[in-house]
């Protein structure tokens, strides 16, 4: 990160009573910070739209005792072998594993990825928490 630049905005009095209540209410310490936050956001999202290769995390919940779910879950990860970094499983209960995967690419290939998972019989419930490599923020 580069130097500390100061810059002025002129903003709407109510507008900045409610951004000042969400400050509050998400803990920030500073208008700064918050801004900052909400730029970063805003580029991070721009990263995605343009195709720029990405970070980001798929969450699943799934019925391990499904029949075959489990081997069909396997092969399509072997399909994206390309965007999967790691994943983790955890046992949530007898019945039902989370699975988090970290993943890394193009927009497109990992939605599809996502979109994949998602519509496999035995999923209970599939998202997708985008984010950024970090190199264009």
């Amino acid at each position: 990160m580069g130097k500390v630049r100061r810059f002025s905005i002129s903003i709407d009095r109510e507008l900045l009573k409610k951004f000042d209540k969400y400050i509050r209410e998400k803990e920030y310490t500073t208008r700064s910070k918050a801004v900052e936050d909400l730029m970063r956001s805003a580029l991070v999202e721009k990263e995605w739209f343009e195709g720029k290769e990405v970070a980001g995390s798929i969450v699943l919940v799934y019925n391990h005792t499904k029949r075959e779910l489990v081997a069909k879950l396997t092969d399509i990860g072997h399909h994206f072998h390309e965007v999967i970094l790691s994943t983790q499983h955890i046992h949530l209960d007898e019945d039902n594993c989370l699975e988090i995967i970290a993943v890394k690419g193009t927009p497109a290939k990992i939605e599809e990825l996502r979109n994949r998972l998602r519509a496999t019989k035995g999923v209970k419930h599939c998202s997708l928490a985008m984010t950024t490599t970090g190199r264009e923020v």
